[in-house]
């Protein structure tokens, strides 16, 4: 496979994410706050994949292309520390409502009114002991380097 037909497929490869997230999404996995975050580089990758197919250009996009996959990798792998609890997640999807002792009833409410609904470091399902978010890491992980070789073709 020359550069372009690479490009395309790993712009595929990202779409089929998308659709993957967004069908389980339909299945009743509401998502959480990181796990919207991590189809934002995934979109961008659809899209350079997109001006590879409208302009013919490989090298430059196909780098642009392979940063994306990593940020989604990035953001899919600080997902599942989350979720292993290696490290802290954002406090108003993995963490407390604060310390309980200095808020007052209203403050307090408040917090609790706008906690979202879907926990960052829990997780809705597993295949083969990994987390959506861990396969989210490894199958952008591929594209990656997918993508590498696309632009070393081009």
């Amino acid at each position: 496979m020359d550069g372009r037909q690479l490009s395309l497929l790993a712009g595929a490869g990202s779409a089929a994410l998308l659709i993957g997230a967004l069908g389980f999404q339909a299945a009743g996995y509401a998502p959480c706050e990181l796990c919207i975050l991590q189809r934002w580089p995934h979109v961008a990758a659809v899209v350079v994949a997109l001006l590879v197919w409208l302009t013919g250009r490989v090298r430059g996009l196909a780098v642009l292309g392979m940063i994306a996959a990593g940020v989604a990798m990035g953001l899919a792998i600080y997902h599942t520390g989350v979720e292993w609890k290696l490290w802290a997640g954002p406090t108003h999807c993995s963490g407390t409502v604060g310390n309980l002792a200095t808020m007052s009833p209203q403050e307090l409410m408040t917090r609790l009114q706008s906690a979202p609904v879907v926990r960052c470091d829990e997780v809705a399902w597993r295949f083969l002991g990994l987390s959506m978010a861990a396969w989210n890491a490894v199958f952008s992980a591929g594209l990656a380097a997918v993508w590498g070789v696309a632009a070393r073709r081009a």
